[in-house]
């Protein structure tokens, strides 16, 4: 059973009654969706000025599509930067699924090939909206770091790179021509800022700051 009623699964598919069924289908599982006839109405959505994708989602997407292809929509869905945090699964014909593989190899979260099995698909949109959700949080918790990070002064800064290199109070002061005193009031200033109670911690969280 879906865990985030404030998913949207978005059904990109030429086919009406395509779009119908699984709209059904993902009702049937507690799941939202918005539902959208080809690459270009979809893509129109998602570039209004001020889009963002601020709750979990997918994008079920149909490989071939009319004039804007779903291959040609994912990479633009690429890049635009809406993966990872809108995974995209490829509903693919038999004779597809190569071109279908080569995709989920380009960053795709799955594919589905033609005629898919309705537990299995919505089991894997499920698992993508997971993702999605974990790959929002990582990026909420980015922006608050690099929030923390921008109110630190010139010499606070100086002062934790310094700490997290592993040098000892004395050997950050020498290194700055600064007093002992000064460096363990920086350093104190750096720890409540970024809300840490130890070196470990801060390199702990500027090493997740890299992954974001």
């Amino acid at each position: 059973m879906n865990q985030l009623p404030n998913a949207t699964v978005y059904v990109i598919d030429d086919d009406a009654g395509v779009r119908d069924a699984l709209a059904w289908l993902l009702r049937s599982r507690r799941l939202l969706s918005e539902l959208f006839d080809s690459g270009e109405s979809f893509e129109a959505y998602v570039s209004r000025p001020g889009f963002e994708v601020r709750e979990p989602s997918c994008a079920l997407l149909d490989v071939r599509m009319g004039a804007l292809s779903g291959l040609a929509l994912f990479d633009r869905m690429v890049k635009r930067g809406l993966l990872p945090v809108m995974p995209v699964i490829f509903l693919t014909g038999h004779a597809d699924v190569p071109t279908a593989v080569d995709a989920v190899k380009g960053g795709a979260f799955d594919f589905c090939e033609k005629p898919f099995s309705d537990n299995a698909l919505v089991d894997r949109v499920e698992q993508a909206v997971a993702r999605s959700a974990a790959a929002l949080n990582e990026q909420r918790q980015g922006r608050e770091l690099q929030r923390r990070l921008a109110g630190l002064t010139e010499r606070e800064h100086e002062v934790m790179q310094r700490v997290v290199e592993g040098l000892s109070n004395k050997q950050v002061a020498d290194g700055l021509s600064i007093s002992v005193r000064t460096v363990e009031v920086h350093r104190a200033r750096v720890f409540e800022k970024m809300a840490v109670k130890s070196a470990v911690e801060l390199v702990n969280l500027l090493r997740g700051l890299d992954r974001v």
